[in-house]
């Protein structure tokens, strides 16, 4: 469920985002009762086994709203007894006081995005939160959830190695047992990508990056949190299965301003993008009971080159087809010569190195 409004744009941002506003929560909620009720025509009997609530800053959408999705998907569809129920949330006071009104709901796992634990890189990245906010508020989503969540940015400008070790292993220190570790990128459209293109700042050198995809791994793994995907960390039992779907290319559906939904039908791959602008999806489900306006059934190529695009992110890697075996074997070949790729069986999978290097293994492997 994507809900597209936050109380402030960050400025690395490039997401479907908008300014949040007083909303028709009546409005909203029979929305999102709407589009799932399509969903679940497309998609009968499926046993849902995670829900999501992304953003956008879902904790700023009324609880009505979020207690309602997870109602109606309860009514739609089987869900799994122990579904992971994900909302990310941002540990300002506000949102804090909340935490416990999510878990009423029935939401299982937060993800808090600290981003940082350091006030200047917290004003740097604009956010509306200080660094003892954040270590209250992770110490609060622990207290009361079994699974919780750190987003961290690294690879900021002007950041040091040791600053970034210390950082990580405090939110570690603090019981975080996932962390999602992000390098900063530069996206865009967005303002740091303005700030850039002006020479107000630049971001740190590729070598520098490398370091700090490395440190993060050594930190993480050194606290039991290794790597199970390229920017995610975690604790033997507490991986991200919602995120896990993803990657493994299993079906998900989207509710929501710009939500993405994946279905296979017929043993075809399925892509559906909700309409972006939250008014235009809005009339949207109201006029079709639908929201998606883009629909398309995938190719061969494009469902293959997401299969190998996603898979190759984790460390379990990809299964492949014999056909497909067939077809890459001589790029496979090469890229297990580079350390990059190892072939086990009908297994595909990156290297450490192959996974931080992992756009152009990708273009090497599927060039044709």
């Amino acid at each position: 469920m994507h809900w597209p409004y936050c109380a402030r744009i960050c400025p690395y941002c490039d997401f479907n985002i908008y300014k949040n506003r007083g909303v028709d929560e009546a409005r909203w909620r029979a929305a999102f009762d709407q589009e799932l009720a399509g969903w679940a025509l497309r998609a009968p009997n499926r046993l849902v086994t995670s829900i999501y609530f992304g953003g956008g800053t879902p904790s700023l959408a009324p609880i009505s709203v979020i207690a309602g999705v997870i109602d109606r998907c309860r009514r739609l569809w089987p869900v799994s007894a122990d579904a992971e129920i994900t909302l990310e949330a941002n540990p300002t006071d506000a949102e804090l006081s909340r935490f416990a009104d999510y878990k009423a709901a029935g939401v299982t796992r937060l993800s808090l995005g600290v981003q940082s634990l350091d006030d200047d890189a917290l004003a740097f990245l604009g956010r509306n939160h200080d660094a003892k906010s954040a270590r209250r508020g992770i110490k609060a989503a622990l207290t009361l959830f079994d699974y919780v969540n750190i987003d961290l940015i690294y690879a900021r400008p002007g950041q040091a190695l040791t600053a970034w070790r210390r950082e990580l292993a405090e939110a570690i220190d603090i019981g975080a047992r996932h962390i999602s570790a992000y390098q900063l990128t530069i996206e865009p459209g967005t303002a740091f990508d303005r700030a850039v293109a002006k020479n107000r700042w630049s971001p740190p050198e590729d070598d520098l990056c490398a370091d700090f995809y490395d440190l993060t791994q050594e930190v993480a793994a050194a606290a039991g949190m290794p790597a199970y995907e390229i920017s995610n960390h975690a604790a033997p039992g507490h991986e991200s299965h919602h995120n896990l779907a993803y990657w493994r290319q299993q079906d998900y559906v989207g509710a929501g301003p710009g939500a993405h939904g994946r279905l296979t039908i017929e043993n075809r791959r399925h892509a559906f993008v909700g309409a972006m602008r939250p008014e235009d999806w809005l009339a949207r489900v109201e006029q079709d009971g639908f929201g998606a306006a883009q629909m398309e059934c995938l190719s061969d190529d494009a469902a293959m080159i997401e299969k190998y695009a996603m898979g190759l992110r984790t460390i379990d890697g990809v299964a492949m087809t014999p056909t497909e075996a067939a077809r890459l074997a001589p790029a496979i070949d090469q890229l297990a010569g580079d350390g990059v790729l190892q072939r086990r069986g009908m297994r595909l999978v990156a290297s450490e190195n192959g996974r931080r290097l992992l756009d152009t293994v990708l273009a090497q492997l599927l060039a044709d």
